[in-house]
C-alpha cells in the first residue's frame, strides 16, 4: 500500500461522509449539520492536496522550476483557506439571520441521529487507519490528515449534541452550534496560513548557528559563514553555505569536503538540496 493510494481511498471514505452529512443536514434543516458537512469536505480537500503533492513531490526540479514544485502545495493550500473563509461567513450569515428572524428550528428524528453517529464511527474507523499506515509508510501527510479527521469526529459528537438539545425544546441550539462550527472552520483556515505563510516569504528552514555548528565539526571544514535555509524542515527545504577549508589543499580535496557536507546536511539535516561554496582561509 502506497501513500497515495491510501489517500484515493480515504478521499473515497470522506466524499462517502460529506453526502451523508448533506443528505442529513438538508433533511433536518439543520444549519450545524451543514456545517458539519463543510468541514468534512475540508477533509475531503485536505486528500487532494495530498495527492497533489505526493504526485508534485516526484517531480524533479526542471528548467522552469529548478527549486521543485513543492509551492504548488502551497498555492493548493491556499485555496482550501479561500474556500473555508466563505464557508464560515456563510455559516455565521444563516445563524444569525435565523436567531433575528426566529425561525423555525431545525427537525431531528431517530433516522438523523443514527446517521451522524454512522459517520461519526466511520471517521473514526478512518483516522485510525491513517495513523496506522502513518507510522507503516513514515509519511506525515498521512499523520497530519489523521489529526483533521480525528478532529471532525469532536465535530460531529457536538453537533449530535446540539440536536439533542433541539429535541428536548432548545430551538436557538442548531444555530448557536453552526456559529461554533463556522469558529472552528475560520480556526483551521488559520491554521494553514500558519503553516503556508512562511513557505510564500521563504523564512528560515533551521537556524543558521545548528548548521554552523553542524558543519563546523566535519572533518576538513575550518570554518562556515554565510548560511542561509530556506522551506520546510525535513520536506522541501534548502541550504547554501560556505565553508573555510585548509589553503593547502587541492581542488580535489576541496570538492570532496564539500560532497561530504551536502551528503550530510540531506541524510542527517533532512535538506532535499544543498549548495557549498569552498574558500580558502582570508588571508
Amino acid at each position: 500500500m502506497t501513500v497515495r493510494r491510501v489517500l484515493i481511498l480515504v478521499l473515497g471514505a470522506n466524499l462517502v461522509v460529506v453526502g451523508l452529512k448533506l443528505f442529513v443536514g438538508l433533511r433536518a434543516g439543520s444549519l450545524s449539520v451543514l456545517g458539519d458537512a463543510a468541514h468534512s469536505s475540508f477533509d475531503a480537500l485536505n486528500n487532494v492536496i495530498g495527492l497533489f503533492a505526493v504526485r508534485a513531490a516526484a517531480r524533479p526540479p526542471d528548467a522552469e522550476h529548478p527549486y521543485g514544485h513543492g509551492k504548488f502545495e502551497t498555492l493548493g493550500a491556499l485555496a482550501v483557506v479561500s474556500f473555508l473563509s466563505i464557508t464560515a461567513f456563510e455559516l455565521v450569515t444563516g445563524a444569525a439571520g435565523r436567531l433575528l428572524a426566529d425561525a423555525p428550528p431545525p427537525r431531528p428524528d431517530t433516522l438523523t441521529f443514527w446517521l451522524l453517529g454512522l459517520t461519526m464511527l466511520f471517521n473514526a474507523l478512518v483516522a485510525g487507519s491513517e495513523i496506522m499506515y502513518a507510522r507503516r509508510l513514515d509519511s506525515q501527510i498521512l499523520a497530519a490528515d489523521a489529526r483533521h479527521t480525528a478532529s471532525d469526529v469532536l465535530v460531529t459528537l457536538a453537533v449530535i449534541g446540539g440536536l439533542a438539545l433541539v429535541a428536548f425544546g432548545f430551538g436557538d441550539a442548531d444555530a448557536w452550534l453552526a456559529i461554533l462550527v463556522a469558529g472552528l472552520i475560520a480556526y483551521g483556515g488559520f491554521e494553514i496560513l500558519k503553516g503556508t505563510i512562511p513557505d510564500l516569504v521563504d523564512s528560515v528552514a533551521v537556524d543558521a548557528e545548528r548548521i554552523e555548528k553542524f558543519v563546523g565539526g566535519m572533518d576538513g571544514v575550518r570554518g562556515v559563514r554565510d548560511v542561509r535555509s530556506r522551506g520546510r524542515s525535513h520536506t522541501t527545504a534548502f541550504a547554501e553555505l560556505t565553508i573555510v577549508i585548509d589553503g593547502g589543499l587541492t581542488v580535489a580535496e576541496g570538492h570532496g569536503i564539500a560532497d561530504l557536507v551536502e551528503r550530510e546536511l540531506k541524510e542527517t539535516g533532512g535538506f532535499s538540496d544543498v549548495v557549498v561554496h569552498v574558500e580558502p582561509p582570508e588571508l
